[in-house]
């Protein structure tokens, strides 16, 4: 799919990696709508949006659709990474902290998919392509590699990466496409408030380039899943050859 012209959807779209795919692909000639709880530096183009919630991810695209059009593009990188060990100095960790990083990476990613998808599946074909729509979530080599303190994280992203082949499957016989982005170690403003000495401490695990990968690096990745038409129900590793240890 040709990125230029096409509405695009990025959840998470404020800071970080959605920040960078919403620029780029603005750039690049694509309308772009931003889903996120802190809107206010998005101005005209921000939908405030929980994607933990049905009715809130519901009215997203309700009020995207008024003001913009159905989208062809859509992009999850809302999401969080708490670090925290299942059984620590105070105890087990509480249940609700662990459903919180699932309800926002896994099930708020679910969400997102669903609802794009159901707008796209309407849509009319592209050319002679027979594309109606790209959705691309983002996991994390934490769902393959995951360190101590990163059980919630770890079963978030994994479920992610599990749903990218039969939500492929499934949406194939309407043209849309799926896939998934994991990225190593980016460097959001998640790394970039750790001390600059963790900093490169954490750069050099990178097999190489032996730094922190760019936020446009997820973004360029990104546009290129959206306009390979070829490239379905696939993960795709970012990471320089990481391969995380156990801490």
């Amino acid at each position: 799919m040709k990125l230029e012209g096409q509405l695009a959807v990025v959840t998470g779209g404020a800071s970080g990696m959605g920040q960078a795919c919403a620029s780029l692909m603005k750039q690049r000639g694509a309308r772009v709508v931003v889903w996120d709880l802190n809107i206010a530096s998005i101005k005209d183009q921000g939908i405030a949006c929980d994607v933990r919630s049905d009715k809130s991810v519901e009215n997203a695209m309700k009020e995207t659709i008024e003001k913009f059009g159905v989208p062809r593009i859509g992009i999850n990188c809302a999401g969080i990474a708490p670090a925290k060990r299942m059984v620590g100095k105070e105890g087990a960790m509480p249940l609700e902290a662990f459903k919180e990083v699932i309800d926002i990476n896994l099930v708020g990613t679910f969400n997102v998919m669903r609802v794009l998808a159901k707008e796209m599946t309407a849509l009319t074909t592209i050319g002679d392509s027979d594309e109606r729509g790209v959705i691309i979530n983002t996991a994390s080599i934490a769902a393959y590699e995951g360190q101590i303190g990163q059980v919630a994280y770890s079963a978030s992203k994994g479920g992610v990466v599990a749903m990218t082949l039969p939500a492929a499957r499934e949406l194939a016989q309407f043209g849309v496409r799926v896939n998934t982005i994991a990225p190593g170690l980016i460097a959001t403003p998640l790394l970039l408030n750790m001390p600059e000495d963790v900093q490169t401490s954490l750069a050099s695990t990178v097999l190489f380039p032996k730094r922190l990968g760019k936020p446009e690096e997820f973004a360029e990745l990104a546009i290129h899943l959206i306009e390979n038409c070829f490239i379905n129900g696939e993960i795709v590793r970012l990471d320089g050859a990481l391969r995380m240890q156990p801490r």
